[in-house]
Order: structure tokens, then sequence, then C-alpha cells
């Protein structure tokens, strides 16, 4: 859906869930301050039993002027409904009759979508997936500082004060606005009331410690998302804690924050793990979060006669131990593979894209690559080249390896993506597109590696990066160049075929 499809009606109402947060004030703002933009007369409410009360969203509503007003007994039938950061037909926002719906949300699909509707369960934020719709159509909202700062704390009160962003265009926006300081300040000094402290302390009192695999789960009663990272990160000053998971659970939905301090564990991996199939979850290496969806979770075989909270710390605490068992741990600087099973494969004449960064920015230029696997730091100097792979995957490759391994062609390149690469000057923040200093290569064949299909889950540290694993899932390929026994790394198994051709003994 594009956002000027909705301006065909006139008579439009907004709705967020009940009992809003930040995300959901800053998505219903940003939306009402585009339509007004566009000659419309929008009005923004919410419902429920409760009017909010919270002393940040209060601060939040009066200070950025948020035009939103409480209607628990809204009758009137609007031309076109609009709901944010929620799904017409959910549990958690009361059903308001329309002649039309629309949906904008970021969250898991769980009921019938309208045909207005954009979903994109893999961001962050709603207010992340609006400013992204409003700048498609070239709308900016660099001139309006109160907008631009509810729209920065809805993402950061929805990631868990940043620490759970998973997509670059989540960083994209938080990078991108220029917000009240002040007011960001004011809301995030004022989380937590006396009572949520309370909850706070309760809480790590009451935990469960599992010291087979040294991790915390920590159950908290209902609470904003943020006290649950409060938790975590206090837990994890704890001897023999490498991951804390602490989590809620309500009727609408169960919330999780996790924390992990050792380089074996990705929390936002162990995020993804935990939710798979019943929820989403992301973030970065060291602090991640999720959702999970509990009619999702009450499908689940084995349940029936254990209550919705017993459902959940069970189910949780298996897929935890499951993650740590699943596993195999290999560190390639200190293995060399066996290649005795392995096949040999050389690289197809594939079409790809390199860039030579000193051609975007100065030898020892410190740089961020930013690309829908995450961010890349990196010093420039005169050998170092990027690879764009086919799906817009980006990684470092010096000239040896890159000579040897293709050749240039005359060929423009033009590939495009789910998400345009960017690099960034980590000094001055001058960010530009990868793509447009990308010119073509393609492989020369005498590229060799051993490589054979995974039948468990790995978690590779490459010899370039011995801080960060790669993970390897059955299907998937782990390879190493056939000159030098070192160099092993993973292959997605979807595009290994298009990559690889095996060499005829």
């Amino acid at each position: 859906m594009k956002l000027y499809e909705l301006l065909e009606y006139n008579d439009i109402v907004i709705q967020c869930h009940d009992n809003p947060d930040a995300d959901a004030l800053s998505s219903g703002y940003a939306l009402y301050w585009y339509l007004q933009n566009m000659g419309k007369n929008p009005r923004f409410i919410y419902r429920g039993v409760k009017e909010i009360d919270k002393s940040n969203l209060l601060i939040m509503i009066k200070k950025l002027e948020i035009p939103v007003s409480y209607e628990p007994e809204f009758d009137e039938v609007p031309e076109l409904l609009i709901t944010v950061d929620c799904q017409y037909g959910q549990s958690n926002v009361t059903k308001t009759e329309a002649k039309n719906i629309a949906v904008i949300d970021h969250h898991q699909v769980t009921v019938e979508l309208p045909e207005l509707s954009e979903v994109r369960s893999n961001i962050g934020s709603c207010a992340t997936v609006i400013w992204d719709m409003m700048r498609a159509e070239r709308v900016s909202v660099d001139d309006n500082p109160l907008l631009s700062t509810a729209l920065y704390y809805g993402l950061y009160t929805d990631t868990n004060k940043m620490s759970e962003i998973a997509h670059p265009l989540d960083r994209d926006m938080r990078d991108s606005l220029s917000f009240i300081r002040s007011t960001i300040l004011e809301m995030t000094t004022s989380n937590i009331s006396l009572d949520e402290l309370k909850l706070t302390g309760k809480a790590i009192l009451d935990y469960n410690y599992f010291g087979n695999h040294k991790y915390l789960m920590i159950k908290a009663d209902q609470c904003d998302p943020i006290i649950l990272a409060v938790i975590s990160d206090f837990s994890m000053e704890t001897t023999d804690v490498n991951v804390c998971l602490s989590y809620f659970v309500c009727p609408e939905e169960v919330r999780f924050s996790i924390r992990s301090c050792v380089k074996e564990v990705h929390a936002n991996e162990l995020a993804h793990f935990v939710a798979d199939g019943i929820g989403g979850g992301g973030g970065h290496i060291t602090k991640a979060g999720g959702i999970i969806r509990p009619e999702l979770l009450t499908k689940l075989s084995g349940y029936e006669d254990c209550t919705l909270e017993e459902t959940v710390f069970k189910e949780i605490q298996q897929r935890i131990d499951r993650y740590f068992n699943t596993f195999e741990i290999i560190y390639a600087k200190e293995t060399k593979m066996d290649t005795s099973s392995m096949k040999m494969y050389e690289k197809q004449p594939q079409l790809v894209g390199y860039v030579k960064l000193t051609d975007i920015f100065p030898v020892n230029t410190m740089v961020e690559i930013r690309t829908m696997e995450g961010d890349v730091n990196i010093r420039i100097d005169d050998d170092k080249y990027l690879i764009i792979g086919i799906e817009g995957e980006i990684y470092p490759i010096m000239k040896e390896k890159l000579d040897n391994s293709y050749k240039a062609v005359d060929i423009p390149y033009t590939s495009s993506f789910e998400y345009a690469p960017s690099i960034k000057n980590s000094i001055t923040g001058e960010s530009k597109n990868v793509l447009e200093y990308a010119k073509s290569i393609i492989g020369t064949g005498r590229t060799r590696i051993y490589a054979k299909p995974l039948d468990t889950y790995i978690k590779l540290f490459t010899t370039w990066d011995e801080d960060k694993y790669y993970s390897g899932l059955p299907g998937d390929y782990i390879a190493v160049r056939e000159d030098d026994p070192y160099d092993t790394y993973i292959i997605n198994g979807r595009l290994f075929d298009q990559l690889y051709k095996e060499v005829e003994a």
C-alpha cells in the first residue's frame, strides 16, 4: 500500500491500539501530520478501558503536541478507519465500525488483512514503517522537530532503547532524525514508576537459573517492555550468568528481552530461535528481544493441561536448551578442515559487483557499511575492496584475492535489492550509496574450494573475524579455499548451485 492511496477519502479516523505505547502514539501522529499536509482533516483516537497515565507518555503527548484523544465510547462510522501499530480485529484494539479499513503495522500478521494494508513484520517499529512510506513519497519530517522526536522515541521504546534494532531501515531512521534531546532525556528518565521499581525487584528475586548453560529466565508482571530491558541488563552483572531472558505474559502478547555476554551466543539469533513460528525477534549481538503471540503458542501440542504462563515458561526453556544443544562451534583459526569427505568446486562465472573503497572515501577513513546482514566497520586502505553478492550481501576482500578470483567486465552494474547497502564516514557522518560506485566483475573459475552440505547446525568463527560467528544451518554448505586450509566459511544452501559447480575428477 502507498500512503497516497488514502487520499481519496475525506472522513478519516486514525486509531491506535488500546493502552497505547510510544510507538503507537508516534505512528498515529506521523500519519495525522502526513494527511494534514495533504489537505485532509483526520482525527486521531484510541479506545479501551484505560486512559494513558504513564508519566513518559503524558510528557510525550504534552511536549510533542500529539493530537490524540481518548474516545472509549466512539460510535461514529467514518469513511476510512486506519489502524496503526495494530491490526483491525486483534484483541488489543477495540473494534470501531467503518466503511473502509486500512492497516499499517510492524507486528506478525494474526488476522485477515484488508486490501489497504502495509504490514512489515521485520521492522522494529511502526514509526519506521510510516517514516519510510513518507520518504517513498519524498515527504520529509526534517522541518518538524516535534514529530522527529516522537518518531525517534517510538523506535527507542519499541526496540528496548535501540538495543533490538535488526533492520537497516530502523537504523537509517534513527540516524537521520533531528530530535530534541532534552525532551528525549525527560521522557527516558520518567519510564519507571515506584510501582514498576518494586515490580523489577520482585521479578529479579524470583529468577530461574539453569547452570548447565549458565542462563537466567526471569518472569515479570506485565509492564512497559523497557522494564524487561532494565531487568536483563541488571541481571547480566551476575557471576556465572552468560545469558538472561526476561519476559512477561498477558493474553494479548508475550514480550521478552535477551542479553548475552559471550561471543558464542548472539542475542539476536537466540531471539529468532525462541520466537520461531510463534512470533518474531531480533536485535543486536549482545541485546535483543521479541514478541510471542499467545494464539500461536497455544496451538503447539503437549500443553493442553497447562495455563498460558506454564506453557510460556516450558516452551521458552525447551527452546533455549535446544539452541545450546543444537550448534557445533568451529574456530577456523585453530581448525584445519579435513577435506577428505568434501568435493571440489569452482566458482561459476556469475556477474557480481565490486567497489574500490578508495573511490568512495580516502585512505585511512573509518567507515560503517550498512547492509541487510548488519553494520560492518572497517578502515579504508588501497588494497581493500567490497564484493556485492547476488542478493546484495556485502563482504570485504583484499586486492590479491580479488585479482585471483575475478576479472572486470565492461558491463554496467545495475542490480537492485530490498535494501541498497550504504557506506558512512564514521567521523563526519557523511553517507553514500555503495551501488552508485559499483562496477561489474565475473569469476575467473580459478577460485576452487572444498565444500560439503551441512547436516547439523554450526557456528563458525572465521579467520577474518574472531569475535563474530556465522551460522550454518542444515542444507547450507561449509567450504574451505583450496589454497588456504584455514579460510573456512559458510555458503547459503539456496545460493550454492548458482555460485559453484563441481570439478570433475
